[in-house]
């Protein structure tokens, strides 16, 4: 993607914003369980908000946050009906909308110490076949570790659609961006960008740190000879701790005005990142001025 395009912001977020059902352990789930026209009055405001992907309200879709039992009886249907909710709302979009199926951590965000490779495969898996005849690519969320993204490509090794590849970052800004796991942005790309992958995204995250990733990223691509796209979509939490127990608490907000977003993108932009949204906590009124900044930019290029 040459032009910018503007993802969607933080689904689950918006629910609770929204006042649709939201409970820990379900998440955004309970919204698509109890009262799923919410689900489509969130993709309908991010749409309007000028989006150019919506992303499948199927984060919560996991055993993790279902619980097993739950899971196993309805977290396939679940899946599928969230990637139907999607594909209607693009549908009935003004502007042309791409759907991505989400593929989330099958054991809890930001947490690379539980994961289980062997069960992970089974549960996305199980997600990709849910969602597919109703997405037009595929985004793997909030990656830890190099491991968490390798199991993930493998699930999608032979899908013919783009598959896009979300790292979510440490959240103390240095001079070398790294993994929840500790591992490099470096080391990761260098692991994983032999896969299918149309592009390197970091998500769930402070905007601080995204900026450095990009920088990392631009050089590791081109030391292994790959031009694909890079992305981001930050968060708007406060820094989130390597013990986090995500269906313990809720985490932090910081006040991030939709101003001080787009100050972030601006710069993400000049770094080459060409797919930008939001997180949790960004809400329409941020992707509604980045679709502004987006139409300045086409407009620009027009002009010259």
């Amino acid at each position: 993607m040459k032009n910018l395009t503007i993802l969607d912001g933080g689904m689950g977020r918006e629910l609770k914003r929204m006042g649709a059902p939201f409970s820990q352990p379900w998440w955004s789930a309970a919204a698509l369980i109890e009262a799923p026209h919410y689900v489509t009055q969130a993709h309908q405001e991010f749409i309007a908000a000028g989006a150019n992907i919506i992303t499948v309200n199927s984060y919560a879709c996991v055993p993790f946050h279902l619980g097993e039992t739950l899971y196993q009886e309805r977290g396939f249907a679940l899946a599928t009906h969230a990637a139907v909710l999607a594909k209607e709302a693009a549908n009935k979009a003004k502007q042309n909308v791409l759907v991505a199926g989400s593929l989330p951590p099958p054991f809890g965000s930001y947490r690379p110490d539980l994961f289980e490779s062997n069960r992970a495969f089974d549960i996305l898996n199980d997600l990709m076949q849910a969602q597919d005849d109703h997405v037009d690519l595929w985004l793997v969320e909030t990656i830890a570790s190099i491991e968490e993204g390798l199991i993930a490509a493998n699930v999608l090794k032979s899908s013919t659609k783009p598959c896009y590849y979300a790292f979510t970052l440490s959240d103390e800004v240095s001079s070398s961006a790294k993994l929840r796991s500790g591992e490099s942005v470096s080391q990761a790309i260098a692991a994983i960008c032999s896969q299918n992958i149309a592009g390197i995204f970091f998500n769930c995250s402070i905007p601080e740190v995204m900026t450095q990733a990009i920088r990392d990223t631009k050089e590791a691509l081109a030391t292994h000879k790959r031009s694909i796209d890079i992305g981001a979509y930050a968060n708007s939490f406060t820094p989130i701790s390597t013990d986090h127990q995500a269906n313990d608490s809720i985490q932090d907000y910081r006040e991030l005005s939709p101003e001080e977003y787009l100050a972030f993108a601006k710069h993400w932009y000049q770094l080459g990142a060409r797919i930008i949204g939001g997180c949790c906590g960004i809400g329409p009124e941020h992707i509604a001025l980045l679709s502004q900044w987006q139409k300045s930019i086409l407009q620009d290029q027009d002009n010259q």
